[in-house]
């Protein structure tokens, strides 16, 4: 156990990354050590920033807690802490079944366990934060909350109303980063659809992303969980007309079915959503989308899923990810409708979806071989460099491997012409 180093483990969303970089940076500045996900736990306090989205989460976040109770068994850490979404959700059950946890904090009490060490919350600070990504890019978290209530989400149970952040402050914090090296931003949000009206009372994503675009030394913009229903199309001539701004939407769509959209109440038909398609792609010539779908919520028949199946394979998603129901209490879905369809039925639909999607995927990165495209750097492995084309986001989507036969530096960005194409991987070479 190592005296006055804090260890910090973050499970979940980047959501969740963003609160525990910020945590880090007081407890950096509070004269702590601190460590974030480490190989091995070793500090005199861990706190592990938990998920509570859905059943698997979950699990994760009460293993990794059994975890580091059998650490503090053997003496090699010192104190748990645990904050976040599971705890946030879950408190009273957890201090009852968990009593070896020293403290429970909630998603949004963070700020008390630099009071409860006895130190001070600096506000000066509120808007630095530890970077535990490659210094390179950042996520950028612009709103908590959301106020759709959708029939299967815990997430407004948990996080409650839409909050926007001012442009300002959002503004600024883009500053500090740039200024500490950063270039790409990843703008996050549970849902940005809807930025911007309960402190502004109108939409005001396409003026902040004006205003962060504006700011010199961002070079890439990238946009994660927009929201069909009542889009801000005023973002689509932004998006087209900045060079900087990553020709790449993140928008989950869950289904397509009438009758789904229904059961999930996402507000919105599948002609909308069509035309909606649409329309992103004609604005925004080259866009690629990512979504996520949903296979076995309550009520989805063989005919929903057969036109979700069809609908996969004419949209032709650039990048799409599926999961397959996961009940959770409290929700609409929980208390309305009966969890019927069993978890075989659900993986054969989750396996069949996905089937379709990689031929796609495959597709359409069959379609770059040939074409010169901007790449950032991100690692080094092995033989290869691995990189990033405007189109990828970190982790998530596929990558451009390039022959480390020639030095390049990590974090900096390349002319890249592709000359080979996999399912989730693209291969390149350096021009110029």
């Amino acid at each position: 156990m190592i005296r006055n180093q804090i260890d910090i483990i973050s499970l979940g969303c980047s959501k969740n990354l963003v609160d525990s970089e910020q945590l880090m940076r007081q407890l950096n500045a509070n004269g702590y050590t601190v460590k974030h996900d480490p190989d091995k736990v070793s500090g005199e306090i861990v706190v592990i920033n938990t998920c509570g989205f859905i059943g698997d989460a979950k699990e994760e976040s009460i293993n990794m807690i059994l975890e580091l109770i059998e650490a503090k068994k053997k003496k090699k850490i010192g104190k748990i802490i645990v904050m976040g979404c599971l705890s946030e959700r879950y408190m009273a059950d957890l201090e009852g079944e968990l009593p070896e946890v020293d403290r429970f904090y909630g998603k949004f009490s963070w700020k008390q366990i630099i009071e409860d060490l006895g130190k001070a919350y600096r506000s000066d600070l509120q808007l630095e934060r530890v970077l535990t990504t490659p210094k390179h890019y950042a996520y950028i978290k612009i709103a908590e909350g959301c106020n759709r209530m959708c029939s299967y989400c815990a997430i407004p149970l948990i996080t409650g109303r839409y909050q926007s952040r001012p442009i300002e402050d959002i503004v600024r914090e883009i500053e500090i980063l740039v200024s500490e090296g950063v270039k790409e931003f990843q703008i996050i949000a549970q849902d940005l659809s809807y930025y911007g009206l309960d402190i502004y009372k109108e939409l005001k994503l396409a003026e902040l992303l004006e205003r962060i675009s504006d700011i010199p030394g961002v070079e890439w913009i990238r946009l994660h969980y927009a929201y069909p229903s009542k889009f801000p199309y005023d973002i689509l001539p932004v998006m087209r007309e900045r060079d900087n701004i990553c020709k790449y939407l993140d928008i989950a769509l869950q289904h397509i079915s009438d009758n789904m959209l229904d059961k999930m109440r996402r507000h919105v038909t599948k002609q909308e959503t069509i035309d909606l398609l649409a329309r992103i792609r004609e604005e925004v010539p080259s866009i690629h989308i990512r979504t996520t779908l949903m296979v076995g919520h309550p009520g989805e028949t063989e005919e929903d899923f057969e036109e979700l199946m069809q609908f996969v394979k004419d949209a032709k998603f650039e990048r799409m990810g599926a999961f397959s129901y996961s009940e959770e209490e409290g929700t609409y879905a929980a208390k309305k409708y009966k969890d019927e369809i069993d978890d075989d039925t659900k993986q054969d639909r989750l396996d069949a979806i996905m089937r379709i999607q990689e031929r796609v995927a495959l597709e359409s990165n069959l379609s770059k071989v040939g074409q010169t495209l901007k790449v950032i750097i991100e690692k080094e492995e092995d033989d290869y460099y691995i990189g990033r084309t405007e189109f990828d986001s970190p982790e998530v989507d596929p990558e451009v491997m390039i022959k480390n036969d020639v030095e390049l530096e990590i974090g900096a960005f390349y002319n890249v012409k592709i000359t080979d194409a996999e399912t989730f991987e693209l291969f390149g070479e350096v021009i110029g």
